[in-house]
């Protein structure tokens, strides 16, 4: 209970200090694996822990979410509960019957300019496409966004999900790292960056250095941050390995915090999300 009430004390501090969100050029962004409506989840099921779920996201009041493994049934519960967000992106298939990387916005806050995606493979353009001997289709959804308001700014964000075998998809998730960094300036041209990312790697592996070449981790260069220096705990709420992130171009994070929100023993998802409100650096073109 000490250590609950000092994490909510510390996020609320936190919030209170931040710039509001969106407002010019400042920005609120969360990554988030919400971990797929698997029905042998037991008692961690979709169904239980779906308020919890909405609860963190509405605390938190990002202006953007980066999603993995989102299901449009949970899209739709979210969305449902916080109408002013809305979502888009197809799953991995180029569907709506399997996992997306489903992003989230503000719609009273941003408006999307254009959106796309592309394939973990040696043929990005192909629908459903293997990519380096991974099991199952790895892709990237991406969204030019404008704020609203007086001063506004328009920024690309892009979201990912790597393969997630630990030795046999290493491969995999360095060209996927090297596949997003060589096209992020064609879709970005002189535009500000936001990535968010489930990398199932950690930080001193090659694929996040190979990102982290290009775009800088917010966990790594926040002045301020909060939270347990991991995300993956698989419902135990102990982390195991940071492996979610959120990576930048042309912004600087004011605060990142991983949030540990949870109501008893029940939690949002098996990863906890990262949070970080951002501004526009001008120092980067």
């Amino acid at each position: 209970m000490r250590m609950a009430w000092l994490t909510a004390l510390t996020f609320g501090l936190i919030s209170l200090l931040a710039p509001p969100p969106a407002q010019g050029q400042t920005l609120r962004v969360m990554t988030f694996n919400v971990r797929y409506p698997n029905p042998d989840d037991g008692a961690n099921i979709w169904a239980n822990r779906r308020n919890v779920f909405v609860q963190t996201v509405r605390k938190a009041d990002p202006d953007l979410i980066g999603t993995q493994e989102l299901f449009q049934s949970q899209g739709d519960d979210v969305v449902r509960a916080l109408p002013r967000y809305r979502w888009f992106g197809r799953d991995r298939f180029g569907g709506h019957a399997n996992e997306h990387m489903g992003i989230f916005y503000r719609t009273d806050r941003l408006r999307l300019i254009r959106h796309g995606d592309f394939w973990l493979s040696e043929t990005p353009d192909t629908i459903g496409s293997l990519g380096w001997g991974a099991t199952l289709p790895r892709m990237v959804n991406w969204g030019v966004f404008e704020t609203r308001g007086k001063v506004r700014l328009r920024f690309l964000m892009v979201d990912t999900h790597f393969a997630n075998r630990d030795d046999e998809d290493e491969p995999a998730r360095r060209h996927s790292a090297d596949l997003i960094a060589k096209r992020l300036p064609t879709l970005a041209g002189n535009l500000p960056i936001v990535l968010t990312a489930d990398m199932n790697a950690t930080p001193d592996s090659e694929p996040h250095k190979r990102l982290s070449a290009v775009l800088a981790d917010v966990w790594q260069t926040a002045p301020s941050r909060a939270g347990p220096g991991g995300t993956f705990h698989d419902f135990t709420g102990k982390p195991r390995a940071m492996i979610d992130y959120i990576m930048v171009r042309g912004f600087k994070p004011i605060v990142a915090e991983v949030l540990t929100t949870h109501q008893g023993d029940r939690y949002p998802s098996d990863h906890f999300p990262i949070i970080a409100d951002l501004v526009r650096d001008r120092a980067v073109r």
